[in-house]
């Protein structure tokens, strides 16, 4: 074969190489298409209805700059304002109420606050429950009071109830009685000062009593009624029977029986 034969087989081959080629087209068709444009529109739905609720959760609870809802974040803490509910414990620095409005805490059982000091450890604590308020330590308050027409009752079942001020204690019944009583020994002491009783009438209940001797029971009739209120050494009483002196002394041996 010459040159010139192949060349010309060679053009002629080139010449009708396009017309066996098939093209190929670039992209996506057919359902490959439908099934995207479903997946974006199903994206930009969702995007759409996160939206819709992200705005409607912002609404509901009352988002804002300054807190969400009625918990509102101030330049010296925080201020929850209305009812609110909490599941899990709360710890706080500082809890009052505002101005002229009560503080309520409320609880299905009961309401217990628990003072911790830096190792964890209970230092005090306060339960509010069905018998009252329970306090495991010292309470320091200017003032307790009961509701009106309720009693109030402070009551120790197993140790000591000691009530203290630097200024002194006042205990007031405005109407009704006044009560304290224990199982051993109730002692009234003043250091520096007195005890003054001022009342109409001041009855002193189950005091040993000296009887009358044999003398003067044959001598007189009548019923003793009037007695002398003795005092021992060690601050007991006894009431002897009154005569025209003082029977104290000679009833003093009394003192050693009591």
């Amino acid at each position: 074969m010459t040159r010139e034969q192949y060349i010309l087989a060679t053009q002629h081959n080139n010449l009708q190489r396009p017309e066996n080629q098939q093209v190929y087209q670039v992209g996506i068709y057919g359902w490959r298409k439908r099934c995207l444009y479903f997946f974006v529109l199903l994206l930009m739905v969702t995007m759409i209805v996160n939206l819709a609720l992200t705005i409607w959760i912002l609404k509901v609870m009352k988002f804002s700059v300054n807190g969400m809802g009625n918990l509102k974040i101030t330049n010296k803490g925080m201020r929850l304002e209305g009812k609110s509910e909490f599941l899990l414990p709360l710890y706080v620095k500082e809890i009052h109420s505002r101005k002229d409005s009560p503080l309520m805490l409320q609880s299905d059982r009961n309401v217990t606050v628990n003072a911790r000091n830096n190792l964890g450890q209970i230092t005090g604590q306060l339960t509010v429950g069905p018998e009252g308020a329970v306090f495991e330590q010292s309470v320091e308050t200017p003032h307790v009071r009961a509701e009106s027409s309720e009693e109030l009752k402070l009551e120790s079942p197993t140790r000591t109830l000691t009530m203290e001020a630097p200024k002194g204690v006042h205990i007031t019944a405005a109407e009704g009685e006044l009560k304290a009583s224990c199982r051993r020994e109730l002692e009234l002491q003043s250091t520096d000062g007195e005890i003054f009783l001022n009342a109409k009438t001041i009855r002193l209940g189950n005091i040993p009593q000296v009887s009358a001797s044999s003398s003067s029971a044959s001598s007189s009739n009548l019923r003793q009624t009037v007695y002398e209120v003795c005092v021992c050494p060690n601050g007991k009483l006894f009431l002897s029977p009154a005569s025209v002196g003082s029977t104290c002394q000679s009833s003093s041996s009394i003192c050693l029986r009591i």
